[in-house]
């Protein structure tokens, strides 16, 4: 009978958890923050709208227009930390950490290396010296958004927009803390950065895509390359349930 009891109880408190957790990841996925970038663009209204997953936590992001061979066109949306080149945990002092200036090569490689704007440091990611302009910048979201912005210039024919995603410190069985131990880039990193796409048609009266998981960025950053193989990351792909691209 006792042994009964227990099994009930742990059954309950399993249920209350899993239920806590669903009910929790369901609140975070229906809060839906606004952005909007480049006002003042020349184009159509493009909107990227996205639903976090079960990993979401504050990751680093950015979103871009390139054509159909793979030119990189503009930025539509950065979040301000890499925008800016400061982040509010840059470095510890006496045990706690300190904002400050910071570039992270790691975090979205893919997107520096095609944005192709070389810093003083010599590698590609924005500076305080160098940042990248308040139009195309905005405050990480922390759940759900949905980013409403325009191209400089009206485009003609398909393109494709990116989302490259990546989350500090999420660690798994094969990107672990010790895998590249005398990469501090790395090591501000752990499982790369994650990028999505889809090709959209400007000259479509309306249309709405889901996009996909083309790849990963360089572990520490060193390159720009795109790497297709995705099987050795887990909740990296958790950090985005789905991504749409619509143009209005």
């Amino acid at each position: 009978m006792k042994k009964q009891i227990k099994y009930f109880g742990w059954t309950v408190m399993v249920l209350l958890v899993t239920t806590l957790s669903a009910t929790a990841q369901r609140k975070k996925a229906e809060q839906i923050e606004v952005i909007r970038t480049n006002a003042d663009g020349m184009g159509r209204e493009i909107v990227v709208t996205v639903t976090p997953g079960e990993a979401h936590n504050h990751p680093m992001m950015a979103i871009w227009i390139e054509d159909t061979a793979g030119n990189y066109l503009q930025t539509l949306f950065v979040n301000e930390s890499v925008a800016k080149g400061y982040f509010n945990y840059a470095q510890q002092q006496q045990g706690k950490w300190q904002p400050g200036e910071l570039v992270r090569p790691a975090s979205l490689p893919v997107w520096a290396h095609k944005r192709n704007i070389k810093n003083t440091l010599g590698n590609f990611m924005p500076t305080a010296q160098s940042p990248v302009p308040d139009a195309y910048s905005g405050a990480t979201p922390p759940a759900g958004f949905t980013l409403i912005s325009r191209s400089d210039k009206p485009l003609l024919g398909k393109v494709v927009i990116l989302m490259e995603i990546n989350q500090s410190w999420d660690w798994n069985e094969y990107w672990t803390n010790n895998k590249f131990p005398d990469d501090a880039d790395y090591k501000s990193s752990a499982q790369p950065s994650v990028v999505y796409a889809a090709a959209i048609d400007m000259d479509s009266s309306s249309q709405k895509i889901v996009m996909t998981p083309i790849g990963h960025g360089h572990y520490a950053g060193s390159t720009g390359e795109l790497f297709v193989d995705l099987t050795t990351l887990t909740t990296a792909r958790q950090i985005v349930q789905q991504a749409t691209v619509e143009v209005n």
